[in-house]
């Protein structure tokens, strides 16, 4: 075989040899190839290898490969010849090849030969192969989410598969490192889960009440399993379930007294969960039954009250303050309620007996009987009567002639008239059956009786009996009659007079008007509530919004078809409060909504919401009254035409204290003292110590003073009463024209007064002013000219430190007798004791007495000359009594006179005590008393 193989080789040497310069084969390679490339490398794998043959091989140059031509400059690639020879070649890349920006390529390839010599002339070509090359990726870029931050809602109490979806991307071109393979919650402790898609879902309920957000941070992984640089925070709020209903309200609104209407839901809306409404009605009621009589009133009196509402004079009180002249309330159980509201609740064991004198006599055809009452049903005792007001025989006979009264929750007015001539049936009671009656609330009802016809108001509204009965009238007889309240008087046909029907409940401002009926529009003021619901710019309320208002504005419905329009309605829905002093504490507001639904047989259902205006304290006031406190006044003037004003320099102002920050800050003190302008109730004059005696002293106030004003007053032994509704200045002026007049002044030395004054039945008082007069005595001289200058007809004390006169009047003239001497001699040692005595009462009183008639007579200090004529009183004993003595009765004077010419009679033996006994008679001298003596009508010349 060897030796074959070498016969071969020469032969083929010797056709080479004999050819050398002919090239006559082309290079051969395949026709298509396949290559692939990592990215960021340079060599190309090629399937099948990179080789050309040429038949023209083994001789020199034609049989060689030189080169590899690539047709594509496009391409960035080039392929090499490792063995020209063997036909070996490489495929590389030029640059750096990316899969991100080209994944594949494909391009021509072509070998050459090295021609027929070294120059490579005549070289021949291959045919043109096919090369697709595939680049191949690496993982070098992490996984990035589209979106910086993701944000889902979802309603609580649910389980969702996906909440929602987060989602990443990778650059890298590959699949395997382009692909996102895993998703991941980093946050711990979460409620929340993921798939490999990044759906995220909850894997419990959750719950409003308990986190209303939840935030999260998810990351992602490539399949190379490279990681997210950066994990992506994903926000959940919980919603709660979605309810039809009122939204954006507060449970508590807070008011401030003096701040006029405020809006009670200024951003509440109806939230109807998407549903279409067709007409919404919604109520708002104001609920003050725990109020004082119902809701927020004025507290004054009654009487007051009836004055402030132009009522008509001549009503009759029949349940007033328990006081002196008012005591049959004293013994029935009362409750000044929290804002001094006079209420008495009656338990079924007390009545209580009008007297005589205050039983209105004249009740004719015309009268109103009203009252507040407050009453409930009686378990068990529905059957029994229960009397308000009876007017009854008071023995013998057990007739009931008027009577109001409750009988099985139905009111009932009774009115028996008297035989007349025509002896017939006339109608007698008069039946009413109504809610209010036994709903356990306050109402006011006034009872109108026009006979026969007689109306019932209930806080304003009239009701028409529903029943009347008829009976015989009274015969006339002599028997007395009793009224009674809180249970009717049976005096007769029984062993024992006793009460019997007693009423269960609570009454209040019970009055009987003889005479006249009162008007609706008196009797709408009278139960009139000061606080109630209102609406705000009730101008910009849509056109197409219904409203209503209950009589007493403590219920308000508005209805409308527009969503929009109501909610806007309702925001102007505001509480107002027209007192100055509210009264403090809570007001519940009940708010109630039904919807109609387009078309649907089962529609949305509104729930109630309940919330409270919490009236705050207003500031309080402090009245205060100020004045003179101590007054010094000769007796003369006690008893003079006009007595003496007490309270001429009376003031009364009334102060709130105010919180101010700056203030605060700058004094260090809670607040600043601001004046402000009320009405007051009622002014008490009280005499302090023993009692005014009746027929020698008073207190008088004409009442032309009145007239004009909301005013009254009652006058009494133990003081004076101003009352009524009305302005502390018309107060200050009534007050100050207050006199009290003393006729019999004798040894009285000193009164004290004390005034007091009220705001809202004594809600408010002002500080007890105490007023201390002194009452300075004299006696009466004869007729007497000085020598020195014409005297002064009454005396003036003059609060001065160096100078103090006693100035008396004399008349007549004469040379001084034996016994003037003696009287001279006796005075001059008085004198002392009058200097000392004066002084006293300058340093005990700082108030200036009235100015006398006359001009005051000067100091000398020359010499002193006291001239008395001891006759003058038995010449002239009605001068000594002054001007009062002028003004009375005839009898009066001649009285008094006796009492004076007794008076004038003292003697030693009266005066043993005194350091001036004398046997001789002076006039109209006064023992010596704690404020010192003093004399009137007698002369002492400086």
């Amino acid at each position: 075989m060897l030796r074959t193989l070498g016969v071969l080789a020469v032969v083929a040497l010797g056709l080479s040899v004999a050819h050398t310069k002919v090239n006559k084969h082309k290079p051969w390679i395949e026709t298509s190839y396949h290559g692939v490339i990592t990215e960021n490398t340079n060599v190309v794998l090629l399937d099948p290898p990179l080789v050309a043959l040429d038949k023209d091989a083994p001789i020199p140059y034609a049989g060689e490969i030189c080169a590899f031509n690539i047709h594509g400059l496009e391409a960035p690639f080039e392929a090499v010849v490792l063995n020209g020879t063997s036909g070996e070649g490489q495929l590389r890349a030029r640059g750096l090849v990316d899969c991100e920006l080209q994944k594949e390529y494909t391009f021509i390839i072509q070998a050459h030969d090295c021609g027929s010599g070294p120059g490579g002339t005549e070289g021949k070509k291959s045919h043109k192969a096919v090369v697709h090359i595939q680049v191949n990726d690496v993982n070098e870029f992490a996984p990035v989410f589209r979106e910086p931050q993701y944000h889902a809602a979802v309603t609580e109490g649910k389980i969702y598969d996906s909440i929602l979806q987060v989602e990443a991307t990778d650059q890298d071109c590959s699949p395997q490192y382009s692909q996102i393979c895993n998703y991941q919650i980093t946050t711990s402790s979460t409620p929340f889960a993921i798939d490999r898609n990044g759906n995220i879902r909850n894997t419990e309920k959750l719950s409003f009440d308990r986190q209303q957000q939840y935030e999260i941070q998810v990351t992602a992984w490539d399949c190379g399993q490279k990681r997210a640089l950066r994990s992506v925070p994903v926000r959940i709020d919980v919603k709660p379930v979605c309810k039809p209903g009122w939204q954006g309200w507060s449970k508590r609104v807070d008011y401030e007294p003096g701040t006029g209407s405020k809006q009670l839901f200024p951003k509440m809306h109806l939230e109807t969960c998407g549903g279409l409404l067709s007409s919404a009605r919604t109520t708002v009621e104001l609920q003050t039954s725990h109020i004082g009589k119902g809701c927020d009133r004025e507290t004054y009196s009654e009487k007051s009250l009836q004055k402030l509402c132009g009522a008509s004079s001549g009503s009759t009180d029949l349940l007033p303050a328990p006081g002196a002249a008012t005591n049959w309330t004293g013994s029935l159980l009362s409750d000044s309620g929290r804002d001094s509201d006079l209420i008495f609740r009656f338990d079924g064991r007390q009545a209580a007996k009008i007297p005589d004198w205050v039983v209105p006599q004249n009740l004719t055809d015309q009268f109103t009987i009203a009252t507040w009452m407050k009453h409930g049903p009686s378990p068990g005792l529905r059957a029994e009567k229960e009397t308000l007001l009876c007017n009854s025989d008071k023995t013998e006979m057990n007739r009931h002639h008027y009577s109001l009264y409750v009988h099985n929750c139905r009111l009932v007015f009774l009115l028996r008239r008297d035989f007349t001539q025509v002896d017939t049936f006339r109608p007698a009671e008069f039946h009413w059956k109504l809610e209010q009656i036994c709903d356990k609330e306050w109402h006011y009802y006034v009872i109108n009786v026009e006979f026969p016809v007689v109306t019932l108001y209930v806080d304003g509204v009239t009701y028409d009996p529903y029943l009347v009965t008829d009976d015989w009238p009274i015969h006339p007889s002599q028997i007395d009659v009793q009224l009674t309240v809180g249970a009717c008087w049976q005096g007769g046909e029984v062993t024992k007079p006793r009460f019997t029907q007693y009423f269960r409940g609570s009454l209040s401002g019970l009055t009987i008007r003889p005479g006249k009926i009162e008007s609706q529009k008196v009797i709408s003021c009278l139960q009139a509530c000061k606080e109630g619901l209102d609406i705000n710019s009730l101008e910009s309320l849509d056109k197409s919004i219904k409203f209503h208002f209950n009589p007493a504005q403590s219920i308000l419905v508005m209805e409308g078809e527009d969503l929009e329009n109501m909610n806007a309605a309702v925001r102007k829905v505001s509480y107002i409060n027209s007192r100055q002093f509210p009264t403090p504490g809570i007001r519940r507001l009940h708010i109630s909504t039904v919807v109609q639904c387009f078309g649907e047989d089962t529609c949305i259902t509104i729930p109630d919401i309940d919330a409270v205006v919490m009236v705050l304290q207003p500031s309080e006031p402090r009245i205060t009254i100020t004045g003179v406190e101590r007054l010094s006044w000769p007796a003369s003037d006690l008893r003079g035409p006009e007595g003496i004003a007490l309270f001429e320099d009376l003031h009364i102002i009334s102060t709130v204290t105010r919180a101010d920050a700056d203030a605060h800050r700058a004094a260090r003190r809670p607040g600043v003292l601001e004046e402000i302008i009320h009405n007051l109730d009622y002014c008490d004059i009280l005499v302090l110590g023993e009692e005014l005696a009746p027929g020698r002293e008073s207190l008088q106030l004409q009442r032309s003073v009145l007239l004009g004003r909301h005013l009254d007053a009652t006058n009494s032994t133990s003081g004076m009463s101003i009352y009524g509704v009305d302005s502390m200045a018309n107060y200050e002026q009534v007050i100050r024209q207050v006199r009290y007049y003393n006729w019999r002044p004798g040894q009285l030395t000193e009164r004290r007064f004390r005034l007091t004054c009220s705001e809202l039945n004594g809600r408010y008082t002002s500080n007890e002013f105490n007023l201390e007069v002194s009452v300075l005595h004299s006696s009466e001289a004869g007729e007497h000219v000085s020598h020195m200058v014409a005297p002064p007809q009454y005396m003036q004390v003059v609060h001065h430190p160096a100078a103090v006169h006693d100035l008396f009047p004399g008349h007549g003239s004469g040379v001084p007798s034996a016994a003037t001497v003696v009287i001279v001699m006796c005075i001059a040692a008085l004198v002392v004791v009058v200097v000392l005595g004066v002084y006293r009462i300058h340093l005990t009183h700082q108030q200036e007495v009235r100015a006398v008639k006359d001009s005051e007579a000067a100091w000398d200090d020359a010499a002193l000359t006291i001239t008395v004529n001891p006759m003058e009183n038995l010449q002239d004993p009605q001068a000594a009594q002054g001007d009062a003595s002028e003004e009375e009765e005839e009898d009066e004077e001649d009285e008094e006179d006796d009492d004076e010419e007794e008076e004038d009679d003292i003697t030693s033996a009266e005066s043993d005590d005194s350091e001036e006994e004398t046997d001789v008679q002076l006039p109209r001298m006064q023992r010596p008393s704690k404020k010192g003596q003093n004399w009137d009508k007698t002369t002492i010349s400086y």
